[in-house]
């Protein structure tokens, strides 16, 4: 049995697609040297998909680098973190500030009472409610759009394209498909202790300043990634795109690849015909399917081809006039409503930059990870909520339609790099020192609705890059169709599937979504956290149909035998 075992040839795992999904994947298959041989492929010339990272000028905007496509998350990102960890790229935490629509009708924020919320008060204790009975009927009113549900249960229409449809387009990036959204993602995205980003609050439905995190320099920590994977005996070929597949049968798949290495014109190049023991899809649900081709299934066409995707622009820029004519940039004593505590009076005060005490009642806002020590956290309460008025986040909403808006960071204020270079600033005691330029992310969603996007306003001298993205319609339709249907594709023709599209648009779910396509091919989860591997076991329910506890049984039992 040992020389049976020693003579095994390794089973050849052909992954397409090297971002989060495809890269957790190889990592984790790279665990196990004897039982796989993996190669990576990715057409673009570097690994990590759209989380990636683009070059500055330091001097006039206080940084080399800034992350594009991808900018941070919340404590629910478990694997994403132990990754980041393990290369020395820690996430950094920061207080979340919000800063939704414009003028004091329209506008509302987590970091001080606004007259909105307190217009809304009633919608918003309502809603606390409306979510209870999302999750208690689930299969029946989970499934239907947050638009008609909202309607259903007569929340006035001002609320949902105020408050409800910027919040959750900012934060689960589903862009202007936000009306469309199941209500039971937005019931999740509040009572789900594995998706929820924030707790929901009765009193102003965002709690104020939640912890979130800003990723270290994306470029960085998955090019040291890559290299590592080089190093366990994992092949990553860039500049390789996979034209299609020709055959999948029980004896393996044979793909058409081009190498686009020695070639600038990514219409030649050298193309050669490979084949694998096993195919995982890490790329998006509609070039999954183009790739596929001929070789597609009915019940893949019908899965996969439900996927809506859109396309969107991003403008990174240094336009302060255009940032401070469309969004509430600063404190001002007209967008405050009549504090109702003595919290609230001192939220008013942080905002100002005030010195103040911080209130005797924390934020409503808890973990969902119960590691944190509960001295330290409250501590860490007490921190945020005495930040004065700087925002990360920012909407934008088209008077022509209220359901439609545009998205905006402030990077400076955001991504931790930025802050670094403030604080070395403001204690240098050089008088030729000047505050660097800040950065913005504007993001117009949805091409086809082009004629009511802001972009020309936006002073040309200053955009620092442009970047187009087809990003996934969180529909209600995905999660009828698409969401359900994965399972019934899973291992069939030595083929899976991975990808953020699988379940939600989160980096987690795409590292997760690797892992169980490493997992269902006979790689070992590793549990390093309660809080990670229960996400990860619900994630393999969900999108492969298979029960963790009763997976590792099998494997158990497996190895006794042998």
């Amino acid at each position: 049995m040992a020389s049976n075992q020693q003579s095994k040839t390794p089973r050849h795992i052909v992954i397409v697609g090297a971002g989060a999904a495809g890269m957790s994947c190889a990592a984790t298959l790279a665990n196990h040297p004897d039982d796989f041989k993996v190669t990576l492929l990715e057409k673009n010339s570097i690994v990590g998909g759209q989380a990636m990272s683009i070059p500055l000028d330091q001097e006039k905007y206080g940084a080399s680098w800034m992350n594009n496509g991808v900018q941070g998350g919340s404590q629910i990102f478990k694997h994403t973190f132990n990754y980041f960890n393990q290369y020395g790229f820690p996430a950094q935490p920061l207080a979340l500030q919000v800063s939704f629509g414009k003028g004091p009708s329209g506008f509302w924020t987590n970091c001080f009472p606004s007259k909105l919320v307190a217009q809304h008060a009633a919608d918003i204790r309502r809603f606390g409610l409306f979510l209870n009975v999302v999750k208690w009927t689930m299969p029946i009113f989970g499934i239907l759009p947050i638009s008609l549900m909202l309607r259903l249960f007569f929340f006035s229409r001002d609320f949902g394209d105020k408050m409800v449809y910027p919040l959750i387009a900012l934060f689960l990036g589903t862009g202007n498909q936000t009306a469309n959204v199941p209500a039971a993602i937005v019931e999740r995205l509040f009572n789900d202790p594995n998706m929820k980003l924030w707790d929901y609050d009765p009193d102003t439905l965002l709690p104020n300043q939640p912890t979130m995190y800003s990723f270290d320099c994306l470029d960085s920590f998955y090019g040291k990634w890559k290299d590592d994977l080089i190093a366990k005996g994992v092949t990553i070929r860039t500049n390789n795109e996979v034209q299609e597949v020709v055959l999948r049968s029980k004896k393996g798949v044979d793909l058409v690849i081009k190498n686009n290495n020695n070639n600038n014109n990514s219409d030649s190049g050298d193309t050669t015909t490979e084949h694998f023991d096993h195919l995982v899809l890490c790329v998006l649900a509609d070039d999954a399917l183009r790739i596929l081709g001929k070789s597609a299934t009915r019940r893949e066409k019908l899965v996969l081809g439900g996927a809506s995707f859109y396309d969107d622009l991003t403008i990174t820029h240094s336009d302060s006039d255009y940032f401070n004519k469309h969004y509430e940039t600063r404190f001002k004593s007209e967008l405050c409503g009549e504090p109702k505590s003595e919290a609230q009076c001192h939220q008013i005060a942080s905002a100002k930059g005030e010195p103040a005490s911080p209130p005797q009642s924390s934020s409503s806002y808890s973990s969902p990870s119960s590691e944190q020590q509960p001295d330290q956290e409250q501590q860490q309460q007490q921190q945020q909520q005495q930040q004065p008025f700087n925002p990360m986040y920012y909407t934008y909403t088209y008077q022509e339609d209220p359901r439609l808006i545009e998205m905006s960071f402030n990077c400076s204020n955001y991504q931790h790099q930025f802050k670094r270079s403030k604080d070395n600033t403001t204690s240098s005691s050089s008088p030729s020192s000047s505050s660097p330029a800040p950065v913005y992310q504007t993001i117009f969603l949805d091409k086809r609705k082009r004629d009511l996007w802001t972009e020309g306003a936006i002073d040309e001298s200053k955009i620092i890059k442009r970047n187009w993205w087809h990003q996934l319609g969180h529909r209600w339709q995905h999660y009828v169709r698409v969401v359900p249907g994965v399972m019934f594709l899973q291992g069939r023709n030595n083929t899976f599937f991975a990808g953020s599209w699988t379940l939600v648009n989160m980096h987690e779910v795409a590292c997760i979504s690797g892992i169980a396509a490493a997992y269902r091919l006979g790689a070992e989860y590793r549990k390093f956290d309660d809080f990670a591997q229960d996400f990860f076991v619900k994630y393999l329910l969900v999108s492969h149909g298979k029960i963790f506890s009763r997976e590792e049984k099998k494997r158990n039992k497996a190895k006794k035998t042998a």
